[in-house]
């Protein structure tokens, strides 16, 4: 683990530094952090290996989790082809590909009939991010675009992502409904 550590604590300090407020400037955020990610990629590949390599399935790292401002930084794994479940977000956020390519989709929920519309799709490859503010309630879910290799992101939330909503069930007519569910995570120490 140590040879990604110092990696890990750049881009934790990256978001630390531009979540100070309830609304930080995200494109500003994602301009720095993929900025550290694009310089060199292939390292970056390299020092992540072992998260890679440790076959868990879909496996979230706690970075760092505050209380004031609200923040919460993950590390992602992200087996090959696998999907998350949509999720829905009340805060701001931002997701960034670190190894692999992801695909980020967003989703809109309509009041009157329940039912779900695609409004966005974004491909992120290393260093590419994608944010969204917690003006409007969003479900979002990403896929790893590898049918062979673990992906991995870095996430930052506006709030501490202990409590999240998934849409995993059926409803009645066939809709999607969203029901609470909590994360387990293991810590990463750096």
């Amino acid at each position: 683990m140590g040879t990604h550590r110092h990696l890990l604590k750049t881009l934790r300090s990256i978001a630390i530094e531009h979540a100070g407020s309830a609304q930080p400037d995200l494109a500003s955020m994602a301009r720095e952090l993929g900025r550290v990610v694009h310089q060199d990629a292939s390292s970056i590949a390299t020092r992540l290996a072992s998260l890679r390599r440790r076959q868990r399935g879909f496996e979230q790292i706690l970075l760092t989790r505050r209380n004031k401002p609200p923040l919460s930084l993950w590390i992602v794994a992200w087996p090959a082809n696998h999907v998350s479940p949509l999720r829905e977000h009340g805060a701001w956020g931002l997701e960034m590909a670190l190894v692999g390519a992801l695909e980020v989709q967003s989703c809109r929920r309509e009041a009157a009939s329940n039912e779900l519309t695609v409004q966005d799709r974004q491909w992120l490859g290393p260093g590419d991010g994608a944010w969204f503010d917690g003006e409007a309630r969003q479900l979002r879910r990403c896929r790893n675009l590898s049918r062979y290799e673990t992906a991995l992101s870095l996430h930052v939330y506006g709030d501490d992502m202990a409590d999240y909503a998934t849409a995993g069930r059926v409803g009645p007519a066939g809709q999607l409904m969203v029901a609470p569910r909590r994360i387990t995570a293991s810590r990463m120490h750096g």
